[in-house]
């Protein structure tokens, strides 16, 4: 049943997603997306779209950017153009339910691009579990530098989950002599903490700050 939806790559190591495969996560993307847009309602009671659009527009922006690589990391992981900040502006927002339901969403759709898959415990947490916890930044929403705080938090959550991951299902990568725990932190610390030191600066700019202000101003309008 399972060699319906994927298939074991011609070493054996990975999983490839076959036609049904796509055809389930694409489903499980759309659901999230519209999932996402059911948490806040009007006085009317009838569903807000803007939610649902602008969580459309963050996952195609962090899409994008995500394909524009500075640095390529030998066994998965990437230095991005601020792919992650698109993400984190969802739960900036909206707060937890819209961020966290929009970054697996996320995560789901880098799973159909890119899907590299040992196991279905692998999968979660480098998919669901680690871009899902970019949701995390709507934790911050009304907090006072809530933006940068919840963009770093978010990271973070990625960082943990893509470093459990590493310790749990690819520490025979780590060079001979080496922890693999250290090796997973000093891995994903690489391209996550580059990527995140690089869109922080960015959005500390004066006028990124700005313009973050009135984007949210324009989201939250009714």
């Amino acid at each position: 049943m399972l060699s319906f939806f994927a298939t074991k790559s011609s070493d054996g190591e990975s999983w490839i997603l076959q036609p049904a495969g796509y055809l389930v996560f694409i489903a499980l993307f759309l659901i999230l997306i519209m999932i996402a847009s059911l948490f806040r309602k009007r006085n009317s009671n009838h569903f807000e779209t803007k939610p649902m659009v602008f969580s459309a527009v963050s996952i195609a922006l962090a899409t994008v950017t995500s394909m524009i690589t500075i640095i390529k990391m030998p066994y998965g992981g990437s230095v991005t153009l601020l792919s992650m900040m698109f993400i984190t502006l969802v739960g900036y927002w909206y707060g937890l339910s819209i961020g966290l339901t929009t970054a697996i969403a996320y995560g789901i759709l880098q799973l159909i691009l890119d899907p590299y898959i040992l196991s279905i415990p692998q999968m979660l947490f480098d998919y669901i579990f680690a871009f899902g916890s970019l949701g995390l930044s709507g934790l911050f929403t009304n907090k006072k530098h809530g933006l940068i705080i919840g963009y770093l938090v978010g990271v973070l959550g990625r960082y943990l989950f893509s470093t459990l991951s590493g310790c749990v299902f690819f520490a025979a990568y780590a060079p001979e002599g080496l922890n693999p725990i250290l090796y997973s932190l000093l891995y994903n610390g690489a391209y996550m903490g580059t990527e995140a030191i690089l869109t922080s600066i960015v959005m500390l700019l004066p006028p990124v700050q700005h313009s973050f202000r009135m984007i949210k101003k324009i989201a939250l309008s009714s």
